[in-house]
């Protein structure tokens, strides 16, 4: 009688031990699913909204106008019609430039984006009716940007490529603009004045260049990253 017992109860323990691995694994699988769409519908909404935004970028570049300088593509201009507040013509735009930030490796073949975006500025002056002479562009370079003004050498030497900035400071120069680097910055980064371009300036410091022109009437335009 008592094995009879003891028997039941151990039937008894061992179906419910395995009714309860069942309902515990059956538990898992549903949490597993459950986690599985919400991701599926976290990556779908990602995905959707990539799109969308490439979508939206791809239809700007395709209106966009380069009406001075011609950088990348985000150096371009949105038209817009019959804007009513227009900059005074007769005015000197004095415009100082303050360039940082290098690009990251992986885009190293593309423009510089801090000076692609030099390049947007001055066309959003010459687009609203600002005559190319009123614009007086000076770009103070350091930090990574130094390496924007490398001549093909010294850029080849570091990225096994051609400067791709070259021809944008060319036409900037033919415009009037002009490139300060940073001492300090090119001290402290082992950038030597043969590694830039000749007609490049340097000063003591960015610094100095960004309070100096400032007293001078410039206005000063930090390009962030």
């Amino acid at each position: 009688m008592t094995k009879f017992l003891l028997f039941a109860v151990f039937s008894t323990l061992a179906i419910q031990t395995a009714f309860s691995q069942d309902l515990f694994t059956d538990s898992l699988g549903k949490a597993r699913d459950n986690a599985l769409r919400l991701l599926y519908r976290e990556d779908s909404i990602k995905v959707a909204k990539e799109y969308a935004e490439k979508e939206k970028w791809a239809k700007v570049y395709a209106i966009a106008i380069y009406p001075l300088l011609k950088g990348g593509k985000n150096s371009g201009v949105i038209p817009v019609k019959d804007p009513t507040f227009i900059p005074d013509p007769n005015m000197d735009y004095k415009i100082l430039f303050e360039l940082s930030s290098n690009n990251p490796d992986s885009a190293i073949n593309d423009i510089n984006a801090g000076l692609d975006e030099v390049a947007r500025i001055i066309n959003l002056h010459y687009a609203s009716g600002i005559p190319a002479k009123r614009i007086i562009p000076v770009i103070v370079v350091h930090g990574g940007a130094l390496n924007v003004l490398k001549n093909n050498i010294a850029f080849q030497k570091k990225y096994k490529i051609d400067n791709p900035n070259l021809l944008l400071i060319k036409d900037m120069e033919h415009l009037g603009a002009q490139f300060i680097a940073c001492g300090q910055a090119m001290s402290i980064r082992d950038v030597k004045k043969e590694d830039l371009q000749p007609e490049i300036k340097i000063s003591l410091s960015a610094q100095t260049v960004i309070s100096s022109y400032q007293l001078k009437g410039f206005i000063l335009h930090p390009i962030e990253d």
